[in-house]
């Protein structure tokens, strides 16, 4: 504990004197060098803003894209542990204050974790923005290969970004008004940017360009670990339920539907997390044990081989094996008296759990939802709705009239995606934080914890940033 926040200390002065998209590139030596203490970057990443002068290099640094999705920071276990530790589902009972910050929702602008996920999605930004800036003059690449280059780019791009607004910005006629800076290029050399942040409608719109362009140039394609032109659809319904424009939702959730059988909801709830690139996924990023990820280390107890910083709310345990039948009831176990940890990520051997980042059964639920927005197909949604519980073994559900539909939609969605990042961001899109996240018991202390304002389901911009960074400007709650 002592090692890494000294180590953290040391890179936000740092990062206090110089500015961020410089600074990038020195986090990522400084954390490499912290082999035990903090994530290493992964093991076949290259300095991707240098390298592009070639095939090779421009294959390398797209490679690179995915890497710095799987980090350790970020879709490596703390993007989602992030999310679910500040809702119902999990909560922080060990030593590592800085999930225990995001648990009470007392959430530092020191906070590590939270600064390790914003500087990860920016440097991920970042890579996209060099194959954007360094692909497009090499010859010897056909104009055919760079489009898909340049469709992973965008795909990728607009993903960091969105998950970068959805923890500092905000939702639209939700809440925030500020997103994040859009950055598009790099700087040439000596010359240091320092981005605003826009509007949130500008960065949201940013977001679905990116998303457009990556539908455009990506391949139709079975590879399930990078984008494709199904991922790109599935990403644009998401997006679109995020901002209300439910028609759009139907239509890309539906072309995903249809696009049969490379996706396809299969038997088994629990294969999709025993298995890998099953035919559920539309986008899943891959580990081994030389690049793992990360997620049950904090789950699982010490006597099960982990670090068991990280728990199950009881409640929402109950919650989850209130049906008898529905198999997704079972995946947890109990570490002590009402110490439950998830196993949904729970290989043994070389921790190696493949991350899935979007699923088929999201495309029937953002549909369901969408639909019963809409309100003349609520027996759409409803029947939506009842083939991802029916996959899980669960009874179906008839609720009548649209408001019931849709609090019985977000229920399955808050069950369904239990441990994958979700819970969070749904809770607040669907402007159930202030009802929800209420008097809820804590494991560690004697004392409930509720969230105290609506504007604190944002993250604060991290304090390093701020120091670097004078035209950034800090979100409501934590000025």
């Amino acid at each position: 504990m002592k090692q890494e926040t000294h180590t953290s200390s040391y890179i936000n002065k740092v990062l206090s004197v110089f500015p961020q998209f410089l600074m990038i590139i020195i986090l990522s030596a400084c954390l490499i060098s912290c082999e035990k203490v903090l994530d290493q970057e992964p093991k076949n990443e290259v300095d991707e803003e240098f390298a592009i002068t070639d095939l090779k290099g421009a294959q390398a640094a797209v490679a690179g894209l995915y890497n710095q999705l799987q980090d350790q920071n970020y879709y490596g276990r703390n993007f989602q542990i992030m999310s679910d530790v500040s809702t119902d589902q999990a909560q922080s009972i060990g030593t590592w204050d800085f999930y225990r910050e995001m648990d009470t929702y007392q959430i530092s602008t020191g906070n590590t974790e939270s600064g390790n996920f914003y500087s990860r999605a920016n440097k991920t930004i970042f890579v996209a923005n060099t194959i954007f800036t360094k692909v497009p003059p090499i010859a010897s690449i056909p104009d055919a290969q760079k489009k898909v280059m340049y469709g992973h780019a965008h795909f990728v791009r607009a993903l960091a970004l969105f998950d970068l607004t959805r923890v500092f910005g905000g939702i639209p006629n939700v809440v925030g008004t500020i997103g994040m800076p859009v950055v598009t290029t790099i700087p040439p050399p000596g010359v240091i940017d320092y981005p605003t942040r826009t509007t949130l409608d500008a960065t949201y719109s940013a977001i679905e360009n990116d998303l457009l362009k990556a539908l455009d140039f990506l391949p139709e394609s079975s590879v399930r670990s990078q984008a494709s032109k199904g991922a790109a659809r599935a990403l644009l319904s998401r997006l679109y339920l995020y901002l209300g424009r439910n028609e759009d939702a139907v239509i890309y959730a539906t072309q995903v539907i249809n696009d049969k059988p490379r996706y396809l909801l299969i038997g088994s709830f629990s294969s999709i997390f025993t298995g890998k690139l099953t035919d559920e996924s539309v986008f899943e990023l891959t580990y081994n044990t030389a690049d793992q990820s990360g997620i049950r280390n904090w789950y699982y107890p010490t006597t099960a081989g982990g670090r068991g910083d990280i728990a199950c709310h009881t409640s929402f345990v109950n919650k989850a094996k209130a049906d008898p039948k529905d198999e997704r009831g079972t995946l947890f176990a109990l570490a002590a008296a009402n110490v439950y940890y998830p196993t949904k990520f729970g290989k043994t051997s070389g921790n190696i759990d493949n991350i899935p980042v979007i699923r088929i059964a999201e495309m029937y639920l953002n549909r369901a939802e969408a639909k019963a927005k809409i309100g003349t197909d609520l027996q759409g949604a409803i029947d939506d709705l009842n083939a991802v519980r029916t996959r899980a073994k669960a009874n179906p559900v008839f609720p009548v009239g649209r408001q019931a539909i849709l609090q019985a939609i977000w229920d399955e969605e808050q069950l369904e995606f239990a441990y994958e990042g979700h819970s969070l961001f749904d809770y607040v899109r669907t402007g159930q934080s202030l009802t929800k996240l209420v008097d809820l018991p804590r494991l560690n202390s004697p004392t409930s914890v509720s969230l105290p304002s609506l504007p604190r389901v944002l993250f604060p911009i991290p304090l390093f940033e701020i120091n670097a960074n004078t035209n950034i400007e800090q979100n409501e709650a934590y000025r």
